[in-house]
Formats: structure tokens, sequence, C-alpha cells
């Protein structure tokens, strides 16, 4: 692959809903650049995009795949991101190096849900977006309706630059209305020919639209097109582009990826309509010395540095670090530091990737995108620098994770591979991440959805060999007494020579606290148990709050007093006064209207407003509290609080309740008495164990 300079780079992400094509979209356009000699198609598992084994087997993207494309002698660097919500990293990922977004639409299926957050991400990014419909040529296209739809949702910035062009149902050309000229397809050209007739009108709409949306971005079209003065088609096309990029006008374009028809245009207007790099927004980075954000110019003239956005770990070649060169000229040899670690790396090889594909380049000029291998200590979102270089750029703003589910090794003995299996899946997916619950032992997954789940789980049966099993995590419940209970507990064995002997008097109530397990006081009178055995008894509550009498969970909230109790001077030993207290504690417990205490979580769905009566519907089947109401932009947000032991699979099924546009969020907030029936269901499942 040949060298490209700055300005001769187009990074561009293409976002979507999943299903709408973008796949398909890649594989028309390598075809069409002469790179492949046949369209992969997704369904038949040879794509160049899709090439992980889980993404063949369910027929659909998962992680970000880059595919730079040589045309008309620029590179594009097109990042093909998952549409379905569980893989959203990916998108992240990309979002963080893209100067650009293609936004595919099916246009049998028009705007979705996918296509709402896939704007949603371009919109924060602050890229430049166009919108691609494919899929022309199914009958009974709405092209009108569709592009009244994206209006609607995305506002009036959305402008055609095409008329579609149908003959007997067919979808053969479309009028280009900057240009006003028709332009028909012809097997694999587009041959330019006049506007027919039936198209004149609706072109012509079309053109004063794009000329005021036009004239809104550039006073001087606007001068031009108030005074009825010619406006020449390089004005034109200079203005449009100028709104493109400042992301005030979105072209639309159409074509179809499985017959080819439009993939030339499409790929024409990326390198003539979006900027390169360093002709987008302003990029910046903290300077470590004095944590202020400075902008770092996308030259090739300035020092070396790239940003480390995604991260592939293979069992046998170990980490690809993905980077886009945010400055400078990544030469081959050329020593970086790790910012964050300061640790020096020299790179021996620089690869640029096509899908599983890897070629050695020796140069990567500012804003390329590229790959390095086996780098010490790299992770996704770190900054190196050449030597003087010592800012780091932001990191990606990846979800937080909310689906938990525990995992299992079916072998024994293969905890530690699975942990270890499972750290290394996490260093390629920021969105999910594991913890060990030293409570429960349970090794705890927290994801995005259950999908993303399921393919970890078979990644690593596939990728890892370590077969696994899933299910709920146990909840933290505790107990606590509700009760006042005073009793006696006494130790007493004799077997020849010393004996054990320890005797205590203790009451046992409610401490008013259940963030605290136990509070233990004194009040001994007259030396009924000497002073050197109050720790022993404060070590043997100690051990007892950890299982409780009802269920074994933690104890909480308990006030123990030592009142009274006796001694023998020979007898009597530590370890005894810790056995008397045992017994205290359990019969005390037990006496003191003992209770389980569950987690309350308090919670926040966001969802549109149509959605409202089903989330609160909900929300009584799973013993859930409303709190309150608030307005988030078009949404409402829904303020709650939930057991925990009702959350684990939540956020999956709000977004099925909403077909897939609320978002939830939670956080543990207190302890409560649990429901009787709770409560006893919980006793009978700790006794089934």
């Amino acid at each position: 692959m040949m060298e490209y300079e700055t300005k001769d780079i187009r990074n561009v992400a293409l976002i979507g809903h999943g299903g709408s094509g973008k796949t398909t979209l890649v594989e028309a356009m390598l075809y069409n650049a002469g790179i492949t000699n046949r369209l992969g198609r997704v369904e038949q598992g040879n794509t160049v995009s899709d090439f992980e084994q889980e993404e063949i087997k369910r027929k659909f993207s998962i992680r970000t795949s880059i595919i730079p494309i040589e045309w008309q002698d620029h590179k594009i660097n097109i990042l093909d991101t998952p549409g379905y919500f569980d893989f959203v990293g990916g998108v992240k990922e990309a979002m963080s190096v893209a100067d650009s977004a293609i936004l595919v639409i099916k246009s049998s299926q028009g705007v979705e849900v996918g296509t709402e957050k896939a704007w949603e991400y371009a919109q924060k990014a602050g890229i430049p977006k166009m919108i691609f419909v494919t899929e022309m040529d199914t009958p009974d296209q709405d092209f009108n309706g569709l592009l009244q739809n994206c209006q609607q949702k995305f506002g009036s910035k959305v402008a055609p630059i095409q008329v579609p062009w149908y003959e007997n149902g067919q979808f053969v050309g479309y009028v280009h209305v900057l240009k006003m000229i028709g332009r028909k397809f012809d097997k694999d050209k587009v041959v330019d020919c006049p506007i027919p007739s039936n198209l004149q009108a609706e072109a012509q709409l079309v053109r004063t639209m794009i000329l005021e949306a036009v004239a809104e971005t550039d006073e001087g079209i606007m001068g031009k097109y108030f005074d009825e003065e010619e406006i020449t088609e390089e004005e034109l096309e200079t203005a449009f582009k100028k709104g493109v990029v400042s992301g005030e006008i979105v072209p639309v374009i159409c074509g179809s990826s499985i017959n080819g028809t439009g993939i030339i245009t499409l790929m024409n207007l990326i390198i003539s309509l979006f900027p390169a790099p360093d002709e987008g927004q302003k990029v910046f980075a903290q300077n470590m010395d004095n944590e202020e954000l400075e902008e770092v110019p996308c030259s090739s003239e300035g020092t070396n540095s790239i940003f480390v956005f995604k991260t592939l770990v293979d069992p046998f070649i170990g980490k690809f670090s993905m980077f886009k060169v945010k400055s400078g000229k990544l030469n081959v040899d050329d020593t970086l530091y790790n910012v964050a670690t300061g640790e020096n790396e020299r790179v021996t090889h620089i690869y640029s990737l096509c899908g599983k594909e890897q070629k050695e380049v020796q140069t990567l000029y500012a804003g390329d995108i590229g790959a390095v291998a086996k780098l010490k200590t790299p992770k996704t979102g770190d900054t190196y620098g050449a030597k003087g270089f010592n800012k780091a750029y932001t990191p990606i703003d990846f979800p937080k994770a909310f689906v938990k589910m525990a995992v299992f090794p079916v072998g024994k003995g293969d905890e530690e591979k699975m942990s270890t299996s499972l750290y290394k899946l996490m260093a390629e997916d920021h969105t999910f991440s594991i913890e060990y619950n030293r409570e429960t032992h349970e090794t705890i997954i927290d994801a995005i959805g259950q999908q993303q789940i399921d393919v970890i789980m078979s990644m690593l049966k596939n990728k890892f060999k370590v077969d696994v099993y899933t299910k709920n995590p146990t909840t933290p419940y505790r107990e606590t007494i509700k009760g006042k209970a005073n009793v006696r507990g006494k130790h007493k064995k004799q077997s020849g020579g010393h004996g054990q002997y320890g005797d205590v008097v203790m009451e046992f109530e409610p401490s008013g606290d259940l963030e605290t397990p136990y509070v233990f006081e004194e009040k001994i009178f007259g030396g009924a148990v000497p002073k050197q055995y109050f720790p022993a008894v404060e070590k043997g509550l100690e051990e007892c709050i950890a299982k409780g009498v009802l269920a074994g969970y933690p104890v909480v909230g308990v006030k123990a007093v030592l009142l009274d109790g006796s001694y023998h001077p020979v007898d009597s030993s530590e370890m005894a006064f810790k056995m008397a207290t045992t017994i205290a504690f359990k019969d005390g417990v037990s006496k003191a209207k003992p209770a389980i205490l569950e987690p309350i979580a308090h919670v926040e769905v966001v969802v549109p407003e149509e959605y409202t009566g089903d989330i609160l519907g909900d929300l009584k089947k799973r013993r859930g509290r409303m709190m309150g109401l608030d307005i988030v932009g078009k949404k409402q947000k829904i303020i709650a609080e939930i057991p925990l032991a009702e959350l684990y699979s939540y956020p999956t099924d709000v977004r099925s309740m909403t077909q897939g546009r609320g978002d939830v969020s939670y956080n543990f907030e207190r302890y409560e008495e649990a429901p009787q029936d709770v409560q006893e269901k919980v006793i009978a499942a700790r006794a089934g164990k």
C-alpha cells in the first residue's frame, strides 16, 4: 500500500442500525475499488469486515473493523461498526478516531432505533455526517417519505443531493441536483445524461432546498440567492462542502450495495465533501504537567504522537494495538513512550489492517490509522509520544454496564484459566468488566446486554478453550434483629487436666445503624468477667456476625452488651470466652426477632414518553417504588427504588420493552427489611444449598 499524506486521507465511520447494510456496503466499495474480485455476503460468512468466528456464526458485526480503500489517489479508512447496542463499544472506538460518518439506512426499513442512536453518537462526537440510503432497487420504495422521516428525526439540516430515477419500477439512476444533470447506471459505470422530464420539477424543488440550506451557512451565497444572481457550480460545491464539514448540512444520497449502484458516487463524495484529518474539528490533549487542555495540530511536521483506540487479543500472537497518528509521522524503528506509564517502546513493525489481513508499511502520516503488535503495556485509550510530547489524549467514554451475571468454569481447576481469558477479552472490549466477589466467591461479569454475555461465553469456549456456564449472581442479603433479648452463654468442658470455662450474660438489640455490623459494649460490675477476657468476647462476636442464624448471611445493625458472667481461675481462657459468646450470639439473635434485609438500588430509567406506562407497570412487578419523574431532552426520566435482586437483567428487559430506546442506570442505595414472603424464599433457598 502506498504512503498517503494527511490531505489525502479520509477516516469514515459507517454507522447505523444492526442489519442496515454497513458490511455489505464495505464489500461493494472494496469491489468497485478493485481491491476484491467478488462481493462477499454476510449470509455466506465471507466478508472482509466480519472475519471473527462469532461474527460469521451470528451473521452480524460484533466489533469495529478497519478497511483501508485506495481511491482516486486518496486513502479512505473505513471503520465498519457494529449496529446492535450490546456492542456499542465498537462504535465508541470508531467515533474517537473518525473524522466523518456515513449513516447507513436500509430503504425498506427506514429510520430505526439503531439509526437514532448512531446519529446521537455522531452528534456527540461532533463530526460531519452523510446519509446513504441503500437497497433502492427493491420494489415499492418511498424515498420522499424516508427523507421526511429523517428530517423529522434529525432536523432540516438533512438535505438530499440526489433525486432517484426509476424506469418501469427499476432503479436506473439519479438526478445530481448540485450539478443539475441526470446520471444513469450503465453496468459498472455512471453515464451523464439529460434530466428526464418527469423529474425536472422535483429536481428543481430539491435544488431550491439545497440553495436555502447553503445560503444559511454562507453569506456570499445568501446574498446572491436573495438577489437572484447566478450561483456558479464551483461556488455552490465549495459552500456545500463548507456546510457539510461544519455539520450544518447532512447530504443524503442513495444506491444499492448488492447491485453496486451509486457506490462510485459515494466514494467520490467522501473525497470531495468530507474533511481530511487536518480540516476537521480541532484536537486537544491534556498537558501532563499542568493538566490543562492544549490543541495538538494534526500535522506531519509536529512531534510524533499516537492514540490507541482499539485492542485485539490473539491467543497466539498476543495484542494488536490499533491507533491513529494524531501528530507527526510514524516510521518503523521509531521510539515512543507510553505517556501514562513512562515506558519506552520501539516500533519494529507498522501494519495497515484490512479486516484480518495485515500489510506492513514503513510510514504513516498524521491522521492515518494503523496497528502495531507486541507493545509491552498497551491499553485502549493510551497515548504514546516521542520524546518531548507530554500530553494525553482524552480517553474513550465507554457506557457503563449494568447487566450482571455470575460465570463459573465447567471443568474443575479451570478457574485461573477462565479468569485469565476473561481479562484478555476485557482488554478488547472495555464495555464489560469482571470482578471477584469475596463474599459470595463468584466471578461477576458486568455487561451492556445479554447478547454481549452470550458472545463472551462463546468466545471463551471457542477461542480460549474454556467451557463455562452462567447464572444470576447471589444477591448480597443481610440479616439483622428487630427485637431485644437477654441471654446467657456458657461453655464448660472437662476432659482431664485443665478444663474450659467461659460464661457470659449478654443483651442483644438493634443498633439503629445498618451500615455497621455491630456495636459492642461492656457493663460488667464487680469483676464478674475479668477485663482480659473482654477482647475475647468481642472477637467471638466479630466472628459470629459473618454468618447469621436465618440463612447464613452477614449480620448488621446489632448492639451487643456484655452485662454479667462468671469465670474459673484455672479453666477460663480467651478461647472459652469466645465459645461462650458464640453460644450467646446464636441464642440471643434467634430470640431478638431476626429478619432478612435486601439491598435496594436507586434506579433511573430514561425512555421516550410513550413507554412511560409500560415501565411503571413493570416497576410494580419488580416490587419497585417510583420516587419521581423528570424531563431529559425529549425523554422522560423515571426515578425509582427497586430491590437489587430484580435488576440483574433489567437493562435488557427495558430495551426490549422500549424497542431499544430506553436506558437504565442504577447504584446501591441501602438495605431494608424484605417482605415476609421474600424472606421465606431466601431462607428456603439457602437451606436447599
